[in-house]
């Protein structure tokens, strides 16, 4: 562990920046030297939201009071992922404190207290892990330190356990109340010199329990997501959205709206030309005292829109475009080894394949909502979000004011998938309020706004090549992804992956192959393109993943044997090696992409799902295995298809190398939760366009994998990994992207028939 690196506590029980914030004794703040020393300031860092914000560290508080409450704030989103309990959990352990007497607040978005907290990526605890570590171990030694002053005894003979200091020579002991005020005063040790327990010491990292935060809340329904905030005098809006991509208002008549019951408004925002960045769609607005009653004024609205750039698209149109880049030579050549070319015209033999994945929405059970208030040049806004302070900052740009003139409020999420990291719709609550003259509003999206108006996973086309010798060993690999790219959503005219999603499984794949050539034709962008649970890897595992097992079967080889000989011997490579200048957004040195370790996982899962093993007629296995965000995932499904066509899933084993495992049991649960939606985006889920608009407008339409469709059993096996000095890995998002191509490749051991393209369920119909 290199100390130098460690970002600094500090001990900010009396400093201004905590005005208006209810902490009190001694409380400690951690973030890197330059964030503390501007925290009294306008921030000094950016305030970009993902795919830029990645690179600060937060200020974390956690403050003990004089009853003994300790109170850690959680600085990050919950949305089913647990990491409102995970993170204070690790502060509450290092700090020797009894959970019963923690309790946990949900930051407000405020850059300045908290630099960034943008809850995407699978990075909260990666990145956290260790500043939570720091604050925790720095307030068990400044109270040791309180202890031992007050006894007079040297620091050395006191030890905290269990929220109290205790001297076990003279059988004194103090709790951390008692201790609260005299902490406070107690110099802050420096990073270099913090102790951490050892991890025979932890009572709750590493261990597998259900001590979720709001647990019992959630369970009863207790609790507040976005959905659920009221606010006295508060009314009702939604709005009719543009139909395509770049559509604006040309008139509307609202003679019938007005006279639904309970109507009492109709208005109209403004819409944004593209680029899309987090700017809201513009539309008509229909405020009413309840939701249905704007639901019902909005249908009885007569709209005329004049027709936008995006009017043309059609996505089966598109599709043939796409096909037809990914089949040409000549895309932009993103990593070139050796003579990919010259090997395939010469190899013994080649194969190749095609594979195409459509847009996908996030849909998350809870859609969009935001309640605002703007009074006084003063705007408050109660919402579900990923990215608060991108809300704060694109609320302020649209109400020109300044970001410390709005605060955001954040609630539980009902899911978020990326979705909610996008605010447009707290802007439009914003606008609505300020319209209002300061009423009070939420702002809900409806099931239909929400698929059809989302910030969509992108379209994709995939074509793949590979070449082997007389003994069927690969010689050569070509790759060409086509697919419109987020950076079309910040820059208009991007047509080109982003280095970001590039490094999502294409340039770095970790085989053994002497000759590489990975082209990017270009594709336009024609709707909103945002990131989605693992973003880029769901296309690129799929392609990848899929051609290796045609590669095998091509070649009468085990699946299993013939990856691992393709990833070759055991050794640890430079991620830059391989053209991918992103790595996550970590170290290569820290975050090498390691062999052995992805051939680890690929042997346990093999080994715990009895791979090989006999099975009736109509059912198989299919394997596959991912590296993303530095997380190692391999799969094995197994899969029954009757005659009808209709495919189940008796079984999915899941092997994870995620480095040291914080929660267990909340590892477990987003692997079995991402198994789910990874088997639901394969099975059922598409969105398509015709003249510029979503076809699909409900669950009916756009499926999602109903509780029979399920696997009926998921075991997940992690990879043990005790040594917490090592870096932690993602794990929201690993376990998605191996899951559609292990299916895909069940499918075809089973039935004989090839699945190239998503969803499934138009391929088996008949």
């Amino acid at each position: 562990m290199n100390h130098s690196d460690l970002p600094e506590i500090a001990n900010v029980s009396r400093r201004k920046l905590l005005k208006g914030f209810a902490l009190s004794g001694l409380v400690l703040a951690v973030g890197m030297p330059s964030q503390l020393f501007a925290a009294d300031e306008t921030p000094k860092y950016g305030r970009d939201g993902m795919p830029n914000g990645w690179v600060d560290d937060p200020l974390v508080f956690v403050s003990i009071a004089e009853d003994g409450t300790v109170t850690i704030v959680a600085h990050r989103s919950e949305m089913g992922q647990g990491v409102k309990t995970s993170l204070p959990m690790v502060v509450a352990d290092e700090m020797s404190a009894d959970w019963a007497k923690v309790k946990v607040v949900q930051a407000e978005g405020n850059e300045m207290r908290y630099g960034n907290q943008n809850t995407d990526g699978s990075r909260s605890m990666r990145h956290f892990f260790m500043p939570m570590r720091n604050v925790g171990a720095a307030a068990r030694m400044m109270l040791e330190a309180a202890a031992a002053a007050i006894w007079s005894v040297p620091v050395s003979e006191v030890k905290a356990a269990n929220h109290q200091v205790v001297h076990a020579a003279s059988g004194q002991s103090l709790g951390y109340g008692e201790l609260a005020q005299k902490a406070a005063e107690m110099d802050v040790p420096e990073s270099q010199n913090l102790i951490y327990k050892t991890a025979d010491e932890f009572n709750y990292i590493g261990k597998s329990d259900n001590r979720l935060v709001d647990g019992a809340d959630i369970a009863t329904g207790q609790t507040t997501y976005g959905m659920d905030v009221r606010l006295d005098d508060m009314v009702y809006a939604v709005i009719a959205h543009p139909p395509a991509y770049g559509d604006t208002l040309k008139s509307y008549d609202d003679t019938e709206t007005l006279k639904v019951p309970g109507v009492l408004k109709v208005l109209t925002l403004p819409s944004s030309p593209p680029p899309a960045v987090f700017n809201p769609l513009g539309g008509v607005v229909v405020v009413a005292t309840n939701t249905w009653a704007a639901i019902q004024g909005r249908e009885k609205l007569s709209i005329e829109w004049n027709a936008g750039p995006n009017r043309q698209y059609d996505s089966e149109a598109f599709r043939k475009t796409l096909e037809r880049s990914s089949q040409q030579k000549g895309g932009k050549v993103i990593r070139s080894k050796g003579q990919a070319y010259k090997a395939m015209a010469n190899a013994s033999s080649t194969i190749s394949a095609d594979y195409y994945i459509p847009h996908l929405a996030q849909a998350p059970m809870e859609p969009p909502a935001a309640t605002a208030r703007f009074v006084d040049g003063i705007c408050e806004i109660w919402t579900a979000t990923q990215n608060p302070q991108a809300g704060v900052d694109t609320v302020a740009k649209w109400l020109e004011v300044k970001p410390e003139q709005v605060k955001v409020n954040v609630t539980l999420l009902g899911g978020g998938f990326g979705r909610k990291s996008k605010p447009d719709y707290l802007v439009e609550a914003a606008l609505i309020s300020k319209a209002l003259d300061g009423r009070a509003v939420k702002t809900v999206w409806t099931r239909e706004d929400d698929i059809q108006h989302s910030y969509f996973h992108t379209v994709s086309a995939e074509h793949m090549e590979a070449a082997f010798d007389e003994q069927g060993d690969t010689i050569a690999w070509l790759h060409r992804t086509v697919a419109p790219t987020i950076a079309s959503t910040f820059s208009e005219g991007a047509k080109h992956e982003m280095p970001m999603e590039l490094s999502m499984g294409v340039v770095n794949i970790p085989f053994d192959i002497k000759n590489i050539q990975i082209e990017n034709p270009e594709a336009p962008a024609h709707t909103r393109i945002g990131w989605y649970r693992s973003v880029a890897n769901i296309p690129h595992a799929f392609a990848i993943q899929s051609f290796i097992a045609e590669m095998a079967h091509q070649q009468q080889k085990d699946h299993k044997d013939f990856l691992l000989s393709l990833i070759g011997p055991d050794r640890e490579v430079d991620p830059t090696s391989l053209k991918d200048e992103w790595n996550y957004g970590e170290s290569p040195e820290l975050y090498p992409l390691n062999t052995k370790r992805m051939k680890g996982v690929i042997n346990m899962v093999t080994d715990k799902a009895e791979w090989g093993k006999s099975l009736p007629t109509g059912s198989g296995q299919g394997m596959a295995a991912h590296y993303s965000f530095v997380t190692y995932v391999a799969v094995v499904v197994e899969v029954t298809v009757n005659d009808d066509g209709e495919v189940s899933v008796p079984r999915v084993d899941v092997a994870v190398d995620c480095g040291p495992q914080v929660n267990p049991e909340r590892i477990r649960s987003q692997i079995e939760g991402a198994c789910i939606m990874g088997m639901s985006l394969a099975l059922s889920s598409e969105i398509t366009f015709k003249d510029g608009v979503t076809v699909q407008d409900n669950f009916d339409g756009y499926q999602v994998a109903r509780m029979d469709a399920a696997p009926k059993e998921i075991n997940v096996h992690l990879m043990p990994a005790n040594d917490f000095s090592e870096p932690l890995g993602g794990v929201g998002e690993p376990g998605m992207p191996p899951i559609a191509p292990a299916l895909c490749n069940a499918i075809f051991n089973a039935t004989g028939k090839r699945i190239r393209e998503l969803p499934i369920r138009y391929q088996l119909e008949s």
